[in-house]
């Protein structure tokens, strides 16, 4: 009871803002929440739902997040690719269902990632490749442009993907609408020069406010404004509990998909807004603070949030020092929903549309994806595949193939770099490498070590390069496994298979170094159960001294066998 008890009060004291950094937190966090107004409006667009929704997950993600994270400075809130997944898994759902099935699916993904924080589930976010994270994320940031073409020039176009959508507008120029694509031009154009310029932090908002000032001073009625998609309600948002009855299946699905993008999306902010004390960031903390940052966005109305590569950046260049800074970012963004949310359905559509391709094009890494290029085939079948697989396919469908990419890759890699070698013993009591022979030779002792994975992959490679033991007699064979913690059933069964032929032949298998582990799995009575013939010597603290035993044991069984042989000869 008093651990408990301590335990909750170091995390009540270390959730405490620091005096020393308040003023600096709270001025940082201003403009993120003013960059928070056109980006989370953007993000709701996106995901085919009312920018509301991406304004209430701009307050709540920080809010309810900020408080958890290991990363002090990442920022929970909207993403580019978890609005577009989102978008994508509610495609089929009926308008009139969507901003509730939307709302669920927030909650569904907030509840998978804090059950991947209490499974310690962390450390598994290095499977995804980072071939296959660039093709995913480039191919993330193509379909936003092409989808926001759309609202840019206010034409109205056919097409069930952002690909066929964008021909279908090349392809049909006249409906192009001059007074949006003027607008949305504008705002692009105001977004490229500020950015250059001191009122880079404020430059999206200042792309919002401008045209939307000329389209209501000109009367411009035939762009298109936020007030179009949805009503945009005023005053302080009020908890509410999502329509369970809207739960699917394939609701169920798009939540693990979304669940994964942003974890994965947010190990990546992680590693590239490290903490500045140099404490270690925790994969599965921040899992849980994004956990708790959607199930917060869920309960007030809002969509799926993650750590924000961008809303980072912006506040650690800012000046933050504390993870209050995104805090306070999520408590001045409801300040100005409060003060500002009448004005929000003024917006024009075209401008957010700027905002959005703006941001797209500018997370395309073309260094990386030449690097990538330059790697490999692997590497370059990982990320061309994701990429296509991202422009003609669901974003959950994407993503399911991805990760299964990554396996195959890791998988591959496995088998490909595994090496058999032979160890052969020195005059003064060592052991020196040199290749492994194909063939084993008559009352031969052979020592072999094996570099690589012997997961069943490797296990399988491992069966190809163990040298074969053809019409040899009495061939002595000894696999040195020393740092193996765990051979699972494909190499038992492959171990199992090699040391029968030896058997046959007069021979024996014998395997070195083994660790306790290791050696409960291989006791005598699995070893009979099976009817394997095999030696197994336990590790010690001295290397190569379990070898060494390996190799005197099989030395003294040649010893006897050719005495054996003799005495026959005798008689």
């Amino acid at each position: 009871m008093v651990s408990t008890v301590s335990v909750i009060r170091g995390w009540v004291r270390s959730r405490i803002p620091e005096r020393r950094f308040l003023k600096a937190d709270l001025v940082a966090a201003i403009p993120g929440a003013i960059s928070s107004v056109p980006d989370g409006m953007a993000s709701g667009v996106l995901a085919g739902v009312s920018p509301v929704h991406g304004l209430y997950a701009s307050f709540a993600g920080p809010l309810f997040g900020g408080m958890q994270t290991s990363t002090k400075l990442m920022v929970i809130t909207t993403t580019s690719a978890s609005a577009l997944a989102a978008g994508s898994a509610l495609a089929e759902v009926p308008e009139a269902e969507r901003s509730g099935a939307l709302i669920l699916l927030t909650l569904i993904a907030g509840a998978v990632m804090v059950a991947a924080a209490v499974l310690r589930l962390g450390r598994y976010t290095r499977f995804v490749s980072h071939s296959v994270m660039t093709g995913f994320l480039t191919g993330i940031a193509v379909n936003i442009v092409l989808g926001q073409l759309v609202d840019l020039t206010g034409a109205t176009v056919s097409g069930s993907i952002a690909l066929a959508k964008a021909f279908d507008l090349v392809t049909n120029p006249t409906r192009i609408d001059l007074p949006s694509l003027l607008t949305g031009l504008l705002a692009l154009v105001l977004l490229i020069v500020l950015a250059r310029t001191r009122l880079a932090l404020f430059s999206a908002l200042i792309a919002l406010v401008v045209p939307c000032l000329i389209v209501i001073l000109l009367g411009l009625d035939s762009v298109a404004r936020v007030a179009d998609v949805g009503a945009i309600p005023t005053g302080i948002p009020l908890p509410q509990i999502p329509d369970l009855g809207l739960l699917s299946p394939s609701l169920i699905g798009a939540g693990f998909a979304v669940a994964a993008i942003v974890l994965v999306q947010g190990a990546g902010v992680a590693e590239a807004s490290p903490n500045r004390d140099g404490s270690r960031s925790l994969p599965n903390q921040d899992f849980s603070a994004q956990g708790i940052g959607n199930i917060g966005s869920a309960l007030f109305g809002g969509m799926p949030v993650g750590g924000s590569v961008g809303q980072t950046a912006l506040n650690a260049t800012a000046g933050a020092r504390s993870r209050w800074g995104a805090v306070y970012s999520g408590i001045w963004m409801l300040v100005i929903l409060v003060l500002f949310s009448g004005l929000v359905g003024k917006v024009p559509m075209p401008t957010l549309a700027a905002v959005l391709i703006f941001a797209a094009v500018g997370s395309i890494r073309p260094a990386q994806i030449a690097s990538i290029l330059r790697s490999g085939p692997s590497s370059v079948i990982a990320l061309v595949t994701t990429f296509i697989a991202t422009l003609l396919l669901p974003v959950t469908a994407a993503v399911g193939i991805g990760v299964a990419l990554s396996i195959l890759l890791q998988l591959n890699q496995e088998a490909v770099d595994l090496k058999v070698v032979r160890l052969r013993p020195t005059d003064d009591g060592l052991l020196e490498e040199a290749d492994a022979p194909k063939t084993l030779a008559s009352g031969e002792v052979v020592v072999l070590d094996v570099y690589g994975s012997l997961f069943y992959a490797g296990a399988r490679t491992l069966q190809v390069h163990l040298p074969d033991p053809g019409n040899a007699r009495s061939p002595e064979v000894i696999l040195r496994l020393r740092g193996r913690t765990t051979l699972g059933a494909t190499f038992f069964k492959v171990v199992a298979d090699y040391a029968g032929r030896l058997d046959r032949l007069g021979g024996r298998l014998y395997l070195s170094g083994l660790t306790p582990e290791v050696l409960d799995y291989w006791d005598a009575d699995r070893l009979d159960s099976q009817g394997v013939s095999l030696e197994t010597f336990a590790a010690t603290p001295i290397l190569g001294e379990s070898t060494g035993q390996a190799i005197e044991e099989a030395e003294r069984r040649l010893v006897r066998q050719r005495s054996a042989g003799a005495g026959r000869t005798r008689r």
